[in-house]
C-alpha cells in the first residue's frame, strides 16, 4: 500500500466527544478533512450547533449529539443514534473530560467523583458500548483515549489537581488494559497525552503559570490549534496498524524534563 493511502479515512465514521470546542474540535476537523463521516457530542446545544456549522462549511458530514456522559444511561442511546445516522462506528475519540482545582486535604467528594465520572468511567462505559456493537463483530477499530501528561508526572507546587492527575494516569493504564484484551480483534487502543493547550477550561490555569509552562517546554510554546491534528489521524488510520496500548505525548516535550 502507498504511504499516502495509509493516512486515508475516506468513508469512515468517527465519534468525538466533547468535540464541540478546543481539542475536540480541533480533532474532529483533521478527521472530517481526511474524509471520515463524524459525530461530535457535547452537553450544551448551542456550542454544538456552532461546531456544526462550522464543520460543515469544510465539507464535512456532521452528525451532533447532546448528552451529558455522567448520565451512563444515555451512553447506548448516543451509540444507537451515531449507528442509525451514519453507520457503524470505526473511530472513537474519547475526549470529553473534567477537572476541578482545590487542594487534596479539602478535596469535595462531589469533584472527585465529576472527574472520575467524565475522565475514567464514561471513556470506559463508551469504549464498551462501541466495541461490542460496532467493532467486535466486525474485527476492526480505532480507539483514541485522550489523557494528559498529568497522567505521567505529580503536579508541581500549587497546582491542586490531584483527581485529574489521577484520572488521567488512570486513562493511560485503562488504554493498556483494553488494547491487551481487544488486540485478538484487531482494534487499536492508544492515548495521545495533550501537555497544556490554551482551552476554555485550562485558561484559569495558564493565566497564572503559562510563562513557567513554556520556560520548561523545550520547545518553548504552548500546544496550538494544529498540534493535534496530526496525531489523531495517526492514531485512527492503518499508519498505526500496528501500535496498540501507547501513548503519544504531545506537549512540545515538557513531559522529558
Amino acid at each position: 500500500m502507498a504511504v499516502m493511502n495509509l493516512f486515508q479515512l475516506a468513508g469512515q465514521v468517527a465519534l468525538v466527544t466533547g468535540g464541540s470546542r478546543g481539542l475536540g474540535l480541533q480533532m474532529a476537523e483533521a478527521l472530517g478533512e481526511m474524509g471520515c463521516k463524524l459525530a461530535i457530542s457535547a452537553r450544551k446545544a448551542d456550542e454544538l450547533r456552532a461546531a456544526k456549522a462550522q464543520l460543515e462549511a469544510l465539507g464535512t458530514r456532521v452528525l451532533s449529539c447532546v448528552i451529558d456522559l455522567q448520565q451512563f444511561d444515555r451512553i447506548p442511546a448516543l451509540v444507537d443514534e451515531v449507528v442509525a445516522e451514519l453507520g457503524d462506528i470505526d473511530i472513537l475519540v474519547n475526549n470529553a473530560g473534567a477537572t476541578w482545582g482545590a487542594p487534596a486535604e479539602s478535596y469535595p467528594d462531589e469533584a472527585w467523583h465529576k472527574v472520575m465520572n467524565l475522565n475514567v468511567t464514561a471513556p470506559f462505559f463508551l469504549a464498551r458500548e462501541v466495541g461490542r456493537r460496532c467493532m467486535i463483530p466486525r474485527r476492526r477499530g480505532k480507539i483514541i483515549n485522550v489523557a494528559s501528561i498529568a497522567g505521567l508526572k505529580a503536579a508541581g507546587p500549587g497546582m491542586h489537581t490531584i483527581a485529574y492527575n489521577t484520572s488521567k494516569a488512570a486513562a493511560i493504564h485503562m488504554t493498556r488494559s483494553l488494547a491487551s484484551e481487544w488486540g485478538r480483534f484487531d482494534i487499536n487502543v492508544n492515548a495521545i497525552c495533550p501537555g497544556f493547550f490554551p482551552t476554555k477550561m485550562s485558561a484559569g490555569l495558564l493565566d497564572k503559570i503559562s510563562d513557567a509552562v513554556i520556560a520548561h517546554t523545550p520547545l518553548g510554546r504552548l500546544g496550538g490549534d494544529e498540534d493535534l491534528k496530526g496525531a489523531v489521524v495517526f492514531l485512527a488510520s492503518q499508519a498505526s496498524r500496528h501500535i496498540t496500548g501507547q501513548y503519544l505525548a504531545v506537549d512540545g516535550g515538557s513531559s522529558v524534563v
